[in-house]
């Protein structure tokens, strides 16, 4: 049950980031097995004031079309699994809405299972 966050610069399309939305849910589903009716994602735009990042960190070239992606999920998968899952993002995203590679940022937070409630004030997983 990944809770996805994505946050990018003010200006972009609404089919520009529901592009994004759709190629990480797709990446989560091709990479980490997330079943068809788990989506639950949202998008922050930041005006350029409020939206800070190294050009050029890790000597990596950075643009102004750089997304944020957090994806906050159980801590169940393999290190050969997320290394997929990054590779898949930033491929389904460079293809549609064409961003490039180097432009994404994904990091993983990995909770316990027991640190959800999906609603009703019940722990599902635990």
């Amino acid at each position: 049950m990944p809770l996805v966050h994505v946050s990018l610069r003010t200006g972009k399309s609404e089919a520009y980031r529901q592009a994004i939305l759709d190629g990480v849910y797709q990446a989560m589903h091709l990479e980490f097995d997330v079943p068809e009716d788990d989506q639950f994602m949202t998008i922050t735009e930041h005006d350029a004031v409020n939206f800070r990042y190294s050009a050029s960190y890790l000597d990596i070239a950075r643009s102004d079309d750089l997304v944020f992606i957090r994806i906050t999920a159980n801590n169940t998968r393999r290190s050969d699994q997320k290394k997929a899952l990054y590779r898949k993002i930033a491929e389904l995203l460079s293809k549609d809405p064409g961003i490039r590679s180097e432009d994404v940022f994904v990091n993983l937070v990995e909770v316990e299972k027991e640190n959800w409630s999906l609603g009703l004030g019940v722990a599902q997983y635990a």
